[in-house]
């Protein structure tokens, strides 16, 4: 993938693959036998789908970074270098229609989780308006966190880990209509000493709910270093609530997607859950976009120098042009490598016309900014509440 000095982050700009970390790549997903059957399932449409969506996230934020630094935002909450995190899982669940229309599974997504958006169904250019506000974004203007619940995207809610017993609710609704659905959502390292996260991962133990909650543990809360507010491991978390559990590399998007597909198999499968997922991963910036020289100050060079050589759109790139399946016939060659030259070709592509994607929702949120500002009376529209007058009388003849 093209590489962009201005809002790449430094480790990105010369990317190599370097050999050893390619062969810790392929290892990870042998490591189990499970995974490994799940990730030979796939057809070379089906990686091909993984890397478009990885680039799609990478370049949404790039956009947003850009928009920074040309003042048309103030900041912004990326994701990068946690795509996987967010991509493979959601291509792990079942997003054809069910019967009211939705996808079968539902996702409540984090901010930087805003790969789930797009995989989801929803469009770059209602994403970027989210982002400026305006009257045609999904919230018309309300709020920029995004999500859009008609195509399965519950939109967040900032505060730490409160989509937890929301999603924890909507996988209870699931149950009590014995639907084979799945809902999953995500929370941070931090969001995990919360206690909206403890309660309802608690209920969702005892009514083994169809959810899976997946730990994105990028090393920091806000600007607090892992090792300064937690001690032991997240791994044990899944049994002291009496669930199971599992752990993948967070920057391996088959190996999130091998995690994700089963828990979600499990789940259907055993017709109950939840499920705990924790992703390793490294945030590789700021909180947002106003303070990434102070995550720089905060945390050690080193975390950004040993993730930053393990990108996760780069190795998922150099692992498919070391592959030995033709990206563009679907056909297994007997030797690995053979096919590089063209499978460059066919990824070039790909992200050629993410990129000319990208570029017209960009256009299309601006021109938006022009012309579809929301205006001061729509501010009480869709806001639901009892007519007073009418409620004091209803109360007044109750009492009587």
């Amino acid at each position: 993938m093209k590489r962009y000095s201005a809002y790449d982050p430094p480790e990105y700009i010369n990317w190599q693959p370097d050999p050893a970390l390619l062969a810790e790549y392929r290892k990870t997903i042998a490591a189990s036998a499970e995974r490994q059957t799940v990730v030979n399932s796939l057809t070379a449409r089906d990686l091909l789908a993984l890397y478009e969506g990885l680039v799609r996230n990478r370049l949404h934020d790039i956009t947003l970074k850009r928009w920074v630094k040309q003042g048309v935002i103030s900041k912004a909450w990326l994701g990068v270098g946690e795509e996987a995190a967010t991509i493979g899982p959601v291509h792990a669940l079942n997003r054809t229609p069910f019967g009211d229309g939705l996808p079968t599974d539902i996702v409540a997504p984090m901010i930087r989780n805003a790969g789930a958006c797009h995989e989801m169904g929803m469009t770059v250019a209602d994403m970027l308006r989210g982002y400026l506000g305006t009257d045609d974004s999904p919230t018309r203007g309300r709020d920029l966190h995004v999500g859009n619940f008609r195509t399965g995207v519950v939109t967040p809610i900032s505060h730490l880990a409160e989509m937890v017993p929301v999603t924890v609710g909507i996988a209870f609704s699931f149950k009590l209509k014995k639907q084979p659905r799945v809902a999953l959502t995500w929370v941070g390292d931090g969001s995990t000493k919360t206690g909206p996260f403890h309660e309802g991962v608690s209920f969702a133990a005892a009514q083994r709910l169809p959810l899976i909650l997946i730990i994105q543990n990028n090393q920091v809360a806000l600007g607090t270093r892992l090792e300064q507010y937690h001690r032991g491991s997240f791994e044990s978390l899944a049994p002291t609530y009496g669930v199971p559990g599992a752990v993948f590399d967070g920057n391996n998007v088959l190996d999130a997607y091998a995690a994700a597909k089963l828990a979600a198999d499990h789940i259907r499968t055993a017709g109950c859950g939840p499920f705990l997922l924790i992703a390793n991963t490294f945030r590789m910036g700021g909180h947002a976009t106003h303070d990434e020289r102070e995550a720089r100050k905060t945390l050690a060079p080193e975390l950004f120098e040993h993730w930053g050589k393990r990108d996760p759109v780069a190795m998922y790139e150099s692992y498919l042009l070391a592959g030995s399946v033709n990206l563009e016939s679907g056909r297994t060659v007997e030797q690995a490598g053979n096919m590089s030259d063209l499978n460059r070709e066919v990824l070039e592509r790909v992200e050629e016309r993410v990129l000319a994607e990208t570029e017209r929702a960009e256009q299309e949120a601006l021109r938006s900014v022009r012309e579809r500002m929301p205006v001061p009376e729509s501010a009480s529209s869709g806001v639901f509440c009892e007519d007073a007058p009418q409620a004091a009388e209803t109360s007044s003849a109750v009492a009587h």
